[in-house]
């Protein structure tokens, strides 16, 4: 796996991590994102990359700060 794939597959995994441990599902943290249903889904399989921006939404929708993303 080169860097770059490690990044996203960490950045995948921590927002999983993260989204379980505040018990909200991958539909409606999309939804709270105002993303397609299946987003954070492909986001967490490193099958669609998330925006700075989104990621930014997202820190704060999680109440995680970005750091602990990746």
């Amino acid at each position: 796996m080169d860097f770059e794939q490690e990044v996203y597959s960490t950045l995948g995994n921590n927002i999983r991590k993260y989204r379980l441990k505040k018990g909200i599902t991958q539909e409606k943290l999309s939804e709270l994102l105002e993303a397609n249903s299946k987003f954070i889904g492909h986001v967490e399989r490193v099958e669609r990359y998330i925006s700075l921006k989104k990621l930014i939404a997202l820190s704060k929708i999680l109440d995680v700060p970005m750091n602990k993303f990746f």
